[in-house]
């Protein structure tokens, strides 16, 4: 019904409104649009893109109806450790004079 449709709007708004401020952090200015452009379609592409033939083929493969849930389970965990091996803290940094050449 229309309630379970606005629940799944707000969902989608709660993840939507941080990423967009944490791209703007993590690249500097003179390249941000490009570098947050280009990894975020990519990654929406082919993950996203990619679910309802992978879901349905591991369900064709598997039988059980439920085993597609592990495709968005792996990748989720997949985007945690490699966001937390690989991204720096931003908070207290001047998004305008940062210099991004020198992280870790």
């Amino acid at each position: 019904t229309e309630v379970i449709l606005v629940i799944m709007v707000i969902y989608v708004t709660m993840v939507y409104g941080p990423i967009a401020a944490f791209l703007v952090e993590v690249f500097p200015t003179k390249i941000r649009y490009t570098s947050m452009s280009l990894p975020y379609h990519i990654g929406n592409g082919w993950f996203g893109g990619m679910l309802p033939l992978t879901a349905t083929a591991m369900v064709a493969a598997t039988g059980d109806i439920y085993y597609d849930l592990w495709y968005p389970i792996v990748v989720s965990i997949m985007t945690l450790v490699i966001g937390a091996l690989f991204l720096s803290e931003t908070r207290h940094r001047d998004i305008r004079t940062y210099d991004h050449s020198m992280l870790p």
